[in-house]
């Protein structure tokens, strides 16, 4: 049936129209926007993750500025403890050369003084930004490495960097090691030198008792041979009274002593008198023992202050006292630059990361630039036939006049 007030070809083929051009201004957004879902109203799911996502980016490119920050940071107390650490060797070399009777002392120590001064000057300019990581004004420090979303939200993850203390203030002399039954002591009374011949050699040290003030974290070493021992005084140490002090830090370093196993040796505690350790030694060589006193508040090379090679006793308590000062500088070499390896892992994780997640986003916000082009074509075809097909529709009341003819 035929009607001229109804057209219902011309309306099926406007909804067409209309269907078309709706699918070609979305094709048309898509090729000037590159997205599918450029806005909320398109795919709003797809939509807010993708936010989610792209705020994540955003936060970890903080995150790659912060490990940058962060490695030139540790990488320049790295170099800092690297060059200390060969600094200390070649004060090492004038220290082993001052051993010898023959030879000019009080040169040498000019040397290692030069030595010194060169230290404190690399440890001073050893900042970036203003942090210095090895001049013991700081303990840790953090850097920022990562975001860590969950169900439970945002959480920022650190590394954390251990400040290691080179410097050469803060020592306090302190009359520590009392008496030498047979040993030498040095000049300084918180030093001390001796030789326990093999087969049979002895000596005794003696620790001071209430006349000494001890403080919690001070630290007592003692080299015998090659090999190191040490005790460190803590708060309940204190706690008990000075006599009882020395008597502690007396059996702790007998214990640090045994645990070494050095052939021969024996360290016997005197419990008869305050603080005092006596030493034989039954092996087949020689042992030189020497022991350093070090006070809570001094640098971790304070004890360079006490260096002195212009005596025969002076000299070798130094050979002793400078391999714990070289091995503190080694570890601060060794572990500043564990930390900066560990860091420039995680910024080449953080730059790989980021750039998975803009190929996440990518994945499910950008148009398929191809599958746009050939639809779009497609719907430039539809639309032209569609207006072909309402132009027909629209004529089609016409022919109803040539009935009445």
């Amino acid at each position: 049936m035929s009607s001229i007030l109804t057209n219902t070809s011309a309306m099926v083929a406007l909804q067409t129209m209309k269907s078309i051009n709706k699918n070609m201004n979305a094709t048309q957004s898509e090729i000037s926007t590159g997205k599918t879902v450029a806005s909320a109203k398109d795919n709003s799911a797809v939509w807010a993750i993708s936010k989610v996502m792209e705020s994540d980016v955003e936060g970890f490119k903080g995150i790659s500025d912060s490990l940058a920050l962060g490695s030139s940071t540790i990488a320049v107390a790295r170099k800092a403890s690297e060059t200390v650490t060969s600094l200390l060797t070649s004060m090492k070399g004038k220290i082993v050369a001052a051993q010898e009777d023959n030879v000019d002392r009080a040169k040498i120590q000019t040397d290692i003084l030069a030595l010194k001064g060169q230290i404190e000057s690399v440890v001073g300019a050893a900042q970036f930004n203003g942090l210095n990581l090895v001049d013991g004004s700081q303990s840790t420090v953090d850097i920022l490495s990562s975001l860590d979303r969950s169900s439970g939200g945002v959480a920022a993850s650190k590394i954390t960097a251990t400040a290691h203390d080179l410097s050469t203030g803060g020592y306090v002399a302190n009359d520590v090691f009392a008496s030498s039954t047979n040993g030498t002591i040095s000049t300084n009374a918180d030093t001390f030198v001796l030789s326990l011949d093999a087969a049979g050699g002895t000596d005794t040290i003696e620790l001071q008792d209430g006349a000494n003030a001890w403080a919690a974290g001070d630290k007592i070493t003692m080299r015998i041979g090659d090999k190191t021992a040490s005790y460190t005084i803590s708060s309940s140490d204190i706690a008990s009274g000075n006599n009882t002090v020395a008597d502690l830090v007396a059996v702790g370093l007998k214990n640090s002593i045994d645990q070494l196993g050095i052939a021969g040796l024996t360290v016997d505690y005197d419990s008869g008198t305050v603080g005092t350790l006596s030493f034989t030694n039954a092996g087949t060589k020689d042992l030189a023992v020497s022991g350093q006193y070090k006070n809570a508040g001094a640098g971790g090379l304070g004890a360079l202050s006490t260096i002195d090679v212009s005596t025969a006793s002076g000299a070798a308590t130094a050979l002793g006292n400078i391999e714990g000062m070289l091995q503190t500088a080694i570890d601060s070499a060794a572990d500043f630059g564990s930390v900066e390896k560990r860091i420039d892992i995680q910024a080449d994780f953080v730059s790989e990361l980021t750039d998975a997640m803009k190929a996440g986003i990518g994945s499910m916000v950008d148009a398929d630039m191809e599958e746009t082009s050939a639809r779009l074509q497609a719907l430039q075809v539809q639309q032209q036939l569609a207006t072909q097909s309402l132009s027909i529709a629209n004529q089609a009341p016409q022919n109803i006049l040539s009935l009445f003819r």
